[in-house]
């Protein structure tokens, strides 16, 4: 007993004196930021025992199963069922439309009016094809209220010739124009039927041209086009045109800049100036070089480019050297929904007898021509689709002109004898002058389906000039409305409205300074024109795939308004034909 007592008390004492040394240890020794783990510390889970003994069954009866035969009795069934072959759905094919490349179309109305036209392509092989079309308009007149023949004549035509190749495409053209108007606006009631008693006031225009195009592939030059064309009357008035472009992409340090180089000559003469016989000569000569730059990036779409312009006056011997803007944007603000564009542009205008003519047809060929400067064209709006048959565009702009053209009434030249026909306040001239105009306006296009289209347009201008009274002929809005309607498969209409506003336009007798006249100082009158409505419409049948016959009515509301100041319309028109469409 005494022995366990020793034992247990040495035991006690050890334990303590080797706790209380591992404390002392601990308290001098142990880092306590410091903490080797020498082993990481691995839990695992100690199998279960498991009896793998199967217990017996002591029972005093053990029950035998049964061994059980299945017999199956198969007896046949007589059936008269016969399921149905399965057959495709027959869908309705529509026969496709038979094109062609050809066609010719008659018409006459009222006024004596005939209408023509033919077109006519024809490919020679698989990379030629020959061209041409013919179209002619005219009318015998009949107005009651003028007191001249009011007839006219138009007739326009051209061939072509053209090859495309694999590594370029081109084609030339040849064309002329011949044209017969009257001066037939005579100023009543100054002047009276005995005024106008063997006056003929009947001039014709006349012109050829000669031009093509070519387009290159994988080449610097990308395309070219060139024009010759020479235009006069029957009064001795002659005009040759020339002009060249080209276009090309130029790489500069990684960047691709597209170039425009054009080439323009001009020059003519008139065979007397509206007053006196002095002839009148015009010529200029222009070189222009238009290098842009493009910026595609995600929704934006950006034009960054400059156009330079050289100018020679050949008859005056004078030279001018016009630099202009070339910029301009776009951005998808919403996809296809909101396009948001704008920029800012400008050019030199080159003026020619022949588009004044095409203009306005009651121009006196006694003209001073020159080219208009267009400083800047800013502009800006947005455009898209309110859905996917209806688009629209929204825009605005401000246009700074220099010497821009405004046709003006020829005064009657007073205490002069009227030996020309054009004299009696029945003709235009052209008068320049710096104008400043803003514009704003929309467009709406609607495209149902191939069977319905319409089209609605409206600007409204407001114009500013710096030496004339008024902006000559030139109207406050202008509004169109187009529709076209394929009916049926035979029957096919549609109808054009036009409107265009109010317009200042000046008369009266020349200005003279001669002390016998004074009350002649300030001899002229400004006149106001009406805005004028025209409705047009026309409706037709297609007897075949080849013959159709049609019926169109013109200027519908009967409004004998003047497009130019003493030049009423014609009225009421009708007009029937038929169109033969046809292959060589």
């Amino acid at each position: 007993m005494r022995k366990h007592i020793h034992i247990v008390f040495t035991s006690l004492f050890l334990i303590i004196s080797v706790f209380s040394w591992a404390q002392e240890r601990d308290k001098d020794t142990l880092d306590t930021n410091v903490i080797n783990v020498v082993k990481p510390y691995t839990p695992s889970i100690s199998d279960a025992f498991k009896v793998q003994e199967t217990p017996s069954l002591d029972d005093d009866v053990t029950a035998t199963k049964k061994d059980i035969d299945y017999n199956i009795f198969s007896i046949p069934v007589a059936s008269t069922f016969t399921p149905a072959k399965g057959k495709a759905a027959v869908l309705d094919k529509q026969k496709a439309p038979k094109l062609y490349d050809n066609y010719a179309s008659l018409g006459f109305g009222s006024y004596t009016s005939i209408l023509g036209e033919v077109y006519l392509n024809h490919a020679i092989s698989r990379t030629e094809n020959v061209g041409g079309y013919f179209s002619h308009h005219s009318s015998q007149g009949g107005l009651d209220e003028v007191l001249l023949d009011d007839n006219f004549y138009n007739t326009k035509m051209q061939a072509t010739y053209g090859q495309n190749n694999r590594d370029m495409s081109w084609n030339v053209n040849l064309g002329g124009v011949h044209q017969i108007y009257n001066w037939y606006g005579m100023d009543q009631p100054r002047f009276t039927e005995a005024d106008a008693q063997g006056i003929d006031a009947g001039h014709t225009f006349y012109g050829i041209h000669v031009g093509g195009d070519i387009a290159f592939e994988d080449t610097y030059i990308d395309k070219g086009t060139v024009l010759f064309r020479h235009f006069g009357d029957d009064n001795g008035s002659g005009e040759n045109r020339f002009n060249a472009k080209i276009s090309s992409d130029i790489e500069i340090s990684n960047f691709e800049i597209n170039t425009a180089l054009t080439i323009d000559y001009l020059g003519g003469s008139f065979d007397r100036n509206y007053i006196t016989n002095d002839e009148l000569k015009y010529g200029n000569f222009n070189i222009g070089l238009a290098p842009t730059y493009q910026l595609i990036q995600e929704d934006l779409t950006l034009d960054l480019g400059v156009t330079l312009v050289y100018l020679n006056d050949t008859q005056a011997g004078e030279n001018k050297f016009y630099i202009y803007p070339n910029i301009s944007a776009s951005y998808r603000v919403v996809d296809e929904l909101v396009i948001a564009y704008g920029g800012i542009k400008g050019g030199l205008i080159q003026n020619t007898y022949y588009s004044f003519a095409q203009d306005n047809p009651f121009v006196s060929p006694t003209l001073s021509i020159i080219p208009t400067d267009q400083q800047y064209h800013a502009f800006v709006g947005l455009k898209g689709k309110i859905s996917n048959s209806m688009g629209y565009n929204l825009k605005g702009a401000y246009i700074a002109e220099n010497d821009k053209a405004l046709f003006r009434n020829n005064l009657i030249p007073f205490g002069f004898d009227l030996n020309e026909t054009y004299q009696y306040g029945n003709s235009f001239g052209v008068v320049y002058d710096n104008v400043s105009t803003f514009s704003f306006g929309g467009e709406l296009n609607v495209d149902v389906n191939r069977n319905f289209t319409l089209g609605l347009a409206a600007d409204y201008f407001i114009y500013d000039t710096k030496y004339e009274a008024e902006a000559w002929n030139l109207p406050n809005i202008k509004a169109s409305l187009f529709v076209d309607y394929q009916i049926s498969d035979k029957w096919f209409a549609g109808a054009s409205l036009f409107y265009e506003g109010e317009r200042e336009a000046l008369s009266g007798f020349q200005t003279i300074d001669n002390p016998l006249f004074p009350s002649l100082l300030n001899p002229t009158q400004q006149v106001t024109l009406d805005g004028f409505f025209d409705a047009n419409a026309h409706v037709g049948y297609h007897i075949n795939d080849r013959l159709s016959v049609y019926a169109k009515a013109n200027n519908m509301a009967s409004q004998n308004y003047e497009r130019w100041l003493n030049y009423p319309v014609q009225g009421f028109q009708a007009l029937a034909g038929a169109t033969y469409k046809f292959d060589f």
